[in-house]
């Protein structure tokens, strides 16, 4: 599977009444499509799939999948509990999504052997292929990677650990097992700010969160990463990512609260976020239009 462009998370849009707003959904999606980004992963971590129940993660993909209509490879999530992993798995195949990203397991964190199991049994419940996210109770090492990548439906790697020796070695790992069609993508938040370590590494990808909401500025820099653009990919990390990046860290979930708050703000309806998460002060929503205002005059 070829991801060509930025990789993009939309936010799954809740009304007055607390549901799935699909008019906006729809709404949010066609606006950032037309920036062309390499692949769409619906209600995944800026999605809210914590929040989400099992029927309103089917139609955020199903509306998904409908809107990109066959351009851009559509991923889904699933994860939490096995059962749970295993039903959204299938029902990412029958709403018609490319792959799956698999997010960690509920509350434990077992031995390796019982992670692979976990992938294993969520890759063999449907014929979607996995993509493994690295982070919280799913950390992978470098032997456990090496077997799923002798998994012919374990097709790529998402990193949201940061630990870039790890990262390295996995991909090394990963290319001795003989495979090039393997997906390697920097999934930390707001990894424009990292992505440049990233990239002497071998992973070439990178999740933007930024690009649901403010899509000219997260294109701009890929262009400028992409083109070797130095200048002009560090005056957006220096005039935009960076101060973004201190606001995020000031208050849990603000890699979720922040791109729903900057997209109220440029006018479209997207509610709020579900508990536990929180929404920004009017302070923080003024600080962050300020933000989004410096980072589209870089443009």
């Amino acid at each position: 599977m070829q991801f060509d462009g930025i990789l993009f998370f939309p936010v799954t849009p809740f009304g007055a009444d607390g549901a799935v707003e699909v008019g906006v959904l729809r709404e949010h999606l066609a606006t950032s499509l037309a920036h062309a980004p390499g692949g769409v992963f619906p209600a995944c971590g800026t999605g809210e799939f914590h929040a989400l129940a099992q029927d309103e993660i089917d139609l955020v993909v199903r509306e998904t999948v409908a809107a990109v209509d066959g351009r851009v490879p559509v991923v889904a999530a699933a994860g939490g509990a096995l059962a749970q992993a295993i039903r959204s798995a299938r029902s990412a195949a029958d709403a018609g999504a490319d792959a799956l990203l698999l997010l960690p397991p509920q509350m434990v964190a077992g031995p390796q052997h019982g992670l692979i199991a976990y992938v294993e049994a969520v890759a063999e419940a449907s014929p979607l292929p996995v993509i493994v996210y690295h982070r919280g109770t799913a950390q992978y090492t470098v032997p456990t990677m090496r077997r799923l990548a002798a998994h012919p439906k374990v097709v790529g790697f998402k990193d949201g650990v940061g630990d870039v020796a790890l990262t390295q070695q996995i991909v090394r790992a990963v290319a001795e097992a003989g495979r090039d069609d393997f997906a390697f993508f920097n999934g930390l938040l707001t990894a424009e700010l990292s992505q440049g370590a990233y990239r002497g590494i071998g992973v070439p990808l990178y999740s933007s969160a930024a690009f649901a909401m403010v899509p000219e500025v997260a294109t701009a820099h890929y262009r400028a990463y992409v083109d070797g653009d130095e200048d002009r990919r560090l005056a957006l990390l220096d005039g935009f990512y960076a101060p973004l990046v201190r606001l995020r860290d000031e208050t849990p979930g603000f890699g979720v609260s922040l791109i729903k708050a900057g997209l109220r703000l440029g006018g479209l309806s997207v509610g709020g976020v579900r508990a536990p998460l929180a929404d920004p002060t009017p302070e923080q929503e003024q600080r962050l239009a300020a933000i989004l205002d410096a980072g589209r005059a870089l443009l």
